[in-house]
């Protein structure tokens, strides 16, 4: 049987203005075209230019397009007759229309359900005033807003439990929040689904000092969990510039990393147990307190991250590291990013175990977060430097750790990785420095509208992208770069007045392509939500994410849990054999495009595998 891959376009007449108006568009570069099928890996075996997609100007054009196989045209129809069978497999890769198509499949609220909710959860517990779930319908950029009418707010996993297993019954959608701090539309509704809010579920249920085991309720807000360790001698291994409003189980659902990642590593290492709701209701505990237990299958990495799509986390055991001693922090600058790499290795070289924080921020930061921010001052104030960054050491000796981080900042003057740099002399001065990085986020949001993305790459590729960001959008943007260097993790910033249309398709999907080209992640820390659904397979390969679905189906086989997140919002697989009356592969693809998820502007591939004979009926391609 021999192995096609083909793209089938769905464009209407004004998507010819966009190809002719951007000829380097090709939605094709970040693939790799091997025997086994088709996969989103880089680098690619060969680029396609427009030329190469079969399109044509009426109001909508239907064309299979050869991309490999027995050469490029377009294929009417199969043959009849005896033969082996024919797969085609459809898979959604890029959109002009972002947002998915509601599922007709989930039904709306009505009094009912209002009615069954208030006699498990009180008056109380049944928000439906416009003003309040105004903010539980917006995400923390205002950049995604849904519709919902109702957010629940349960005090318990039995309430939680009786909630799902009501709205699975029903086939009502809905989205667990938290503290609604993310930056990818997960956390909001897509439409009117139910808002499950966690907030009220907010209990420290039991600490051990001697096992540094915290076991705590979901709602429970990061900074209280951190306030709470601080008297008991211990840290949360997670601290994020967020930690005033985000929740412990916002967190663990999109494996949030932080800023201590490089020494305390993630949550999947942190995070021993977890209790978690299915879509029927039922309560998975998994709340284990062992740091080894290899009794099967460890399940609680499955909700790890996945963003509440699979279940929703009700509580969690973490073990959390004994508070040290020693901190040191240092605020320092580097002429240019290939000293910060440099500078990066030497620390992990020179400070070993104690190095606890590397982060970095470039000059367009710096001058942002001074510009918006009140009360912040630049620590080193005599000369502008293009980038700077922020090293902290966390250790038991405070004279073997400040001598032993003072020799390694001498070292790094002398051998000209550093232009200079100053050492935090108290808590409130340490303060001020991370104040610096923390506020870069809420400095972005006070300058306009801004473009995030959070990626993970090779640190020597890291501002490669930048620069190249910046050298294709000029003076339209201001490009900011920031992120937590110890890890590969840059969080790019396009912050522009508005956001636009034209904009957004200067920036996507060449970032995206760039980050598969260089064999990154385009969700380090943030998750994919609503904003990167559609845009998995830059990142995982088709069998990734056909089991990710099946997992999803098991688990949650109506869909009503976070729905539109996560995995791509069209997936279709079809299945035909010669000689039956499918033999029109024209007609097989036409049925499947006909489904209402699918939207004009929608640019599909399909995976053709079959065994070309001498009547197959192909007619040459002609480049539009």
């Amino acid at each position: 049987m021999a192995n096609v891959v083909a793209a089938y376009c769905l464009l209407r007449r004004s998507s010819r203005k966009l190809f002719d108006s951007r000829p380097n568009l090709n939605f094709f570069g970040s693939i790799r075209f091997v025997n086994s099928g088709l996969t989103y890996n880089f680098p690619p075996t060969r680029e396609l230019s427009r030329q190469d997609v079969c399109y044509s100007d009426q109001i909508v054009s239907k064309h299979i397009c050869f991309l490999r196989g027995s050469g490029n045209g377009v294929l009417t129809s199969l043959p009849r007759g005896e033969g082996s069978g024919f797969q085609i497999h459809c898979r959604y890769l890029a959109s002009m229309a972002s947002t998915p198509v509601r599922n007709k499949s989930f039904s709306m609220v009505n009094s009912d359900d209002i009615s069954y909710f208030k006699k498990i959860l009180g008056e109380k517990g049944v928000v439906q005033e416009e003003e309040k779930l105004d903010d539980a319908n917006m995400d923390w950029l205002r950049k995604y807003k849904g519709s919902s009418k109702l957010m629940l707010l349960p005090r318990s996993t039995q309430e939680v439990s009786q909630i799902l297993h009501y709205c699975n019954s029903r086939c009502l959608a809905v989205v667990p929040q938290g503290g609604n701090t993310g930056l990818v539309g997960g956390s909001i509704p897509v439409y009117d689904e139910v808002i499950i809010n966690l907030g009220s579920m907010n209990n420290i249920l039991s600490f051990d000092k001697v096992s540094g085991i915290l076991v705590c309720e979901a709602g429970c807000i990061l900074e209280n969990l951190i306030s709470f360790l601080d008297n008991e001698g211990f840290i949360m291994p997670l601290d994020l510039g967020a930690k005033g409003s985000c929740q412990i189980g916002g967190n663990v659902s999109t494996n949030a990393g932080g800023l201590r990642l490089i020494r305390y590593g993630s949550l999947h290492g942190s995070v021993l147990g977890l209790e978690a709701v299915l879509a029927n209701g039922t309560v998975l505990d998994m709340l284990g307190t062992l740091r080894k237990d290899n009794t099967g299958y460890d399940l609680k990495h499955l909700f790890i991250g996945s963003e509440g799509s699979l279940g929703i986390v009700t509580k969690v055991s973490i073990l959390t590291p004994p508070k040290l001693s020693s901190v040191n922090l240092a605020f320092l600058a580097c002429k240019d990013y290939t000293s910060c790499q440099k500078l990066l290795s030497a620390a992990k070289t020179k400070l070993g175990e104690i190095l606890s924080a590397f982060e970095f921020l470039d000059i367009n930061a710096m001058d942002l977060v001074l510009k918006h921010l009140d009360g912040l001052r630049d620590p080193l104030p005599s000369s502008k430097h293009n980038f700077y960054i922020l090293i902290e050491t966390t250790g038991s000796t405070e004279s073997h750790d400040k001598e032993k981080l003072e020799a390694f900042l001498l070292q790094s003057i002398e051998s000209g990785l550093l232009t200079d740099g100053v050492l935090a002399q108290d808590i409130n001065q340490a303060s001020a420095f991370w104040r610096i990085r923390e506020g870069i986020p809420e400095a972005l949001m006070k300058a306009g509208a801004v473009y995030k993305y959070d990626l993970s790459l090779p640190p020597e590729k890291m501002y490669d992208l930048v620069e190249e960001m910046r050298g294709c959008l000029g003076a339209e943007a201001n490009v900011v770069a920031y992120g937590h260097l110890g890890d590969g993790n840059l969080h790019l910033n396009i912050s522009t007045r508005q956001y636009d249309d034209s904009m957004l398709t200067k920036i996507e999907p060449f970032v995206y392509e760039w980050t598969s080209k260089h064999r990154g992640s385009i969700s380090a820390e943030h998750g994919l939500g609503l904003m990167k659904a559609n845009k998995i397979h830059y990142s995982k390969s088709l069998e990734t994410v056909q089991l990710m679905a099946d997992i999803k189906k098991l688990l949650d086989p109506n869909g009503i849990l976070n729905p539109y997140k996560v995995l791509p919002n069209f997936r279709i697989t079809a299945k035909g054999r010669r000689g039956t009356k499918e033999g029109s592969l024209i007609q097989i693809v036409s049925s499947l495009t006909t489904s209402s998820t699918l939207r004009s502007g929608h640019l599909l591939f399909i995976q053709l595998n079959y065994s070309p004979r001498k009547n197959d009926n192909i007619t040459k391609h002609v480049p539009a």
